[in-house]
């Protein structure tokens, strides 16, 4: 880790964070932190994206903007794979799709079965929340993380050669 990783890391943590703050309906916070994870893995690098998903729900809960704790690893599992899948592919739509998938899937079964195999009782509205919109807002944060992605590396090419 170099000091432009880490401040670049940073910025977008806490770019992300503010948007946590401003308690927007799930399908447009979701949507903007998927964002925010891709955006860092693409243009600082898979780790980038993975420390960020990584905090984000930590923080989300200390600061009380989530209140079942219980899903905070499964989330940070979500997320990590999510920026993995996508960072690993050459073809990054492919990558974004399968990320986001299988986020979904993570997500959705251990909202349903994980938690439940150590007889906890998950609220209907934590259910909802971790399952089907998991994957809207993946594939959306995706789909607006690949343009922005596309414009900063393009930006990032020019301001190179200029």
């Amino acid at each position: 880790m170099n000091v432009k990783f880490l401040t670049r890391t940073a910025i977008l943590l806490a770019i992300t964070l503010i948007f946590q703050f401003l308690k927007m309906p799930q399908l447009i916070t979701g949507s903007i932190v998927n964002a925010m994870l891709l955006i860092a893995a693409g243009t600082v690098g898979m780790w980038s994206g993975i420390i960020i998903g990584l905090l984000t729900p930590v923080i989300a809960f200390l600061v009380g903007i989530m209140g079942f704790p219980l899903m905070i690893p499964f989330i940070m599992v979500g997320n990590g794979l999510y920026v993995m899948l996508f960072s690993t592919q050459k073809n990054k739509v492919i990558g974004m799709i399968v990320g986001a998938v299988v986020k979904f899937i993570w997500l959705a079964l251990s909202v349903k079965y994980i938690i439940q195999l150590f007889n906890v009782k998950v609220p209907l509205k934590i259910v909802q929340a971790f399952t089907f919109p998991q994957l809207i807002t993946a594939l959306m944060g995706g789909i607006v993380a690949l343009i922005i992605t596309a414009f900063l590396q393009n930006y990032f090419k020019t301001a190179k050669e200029g």
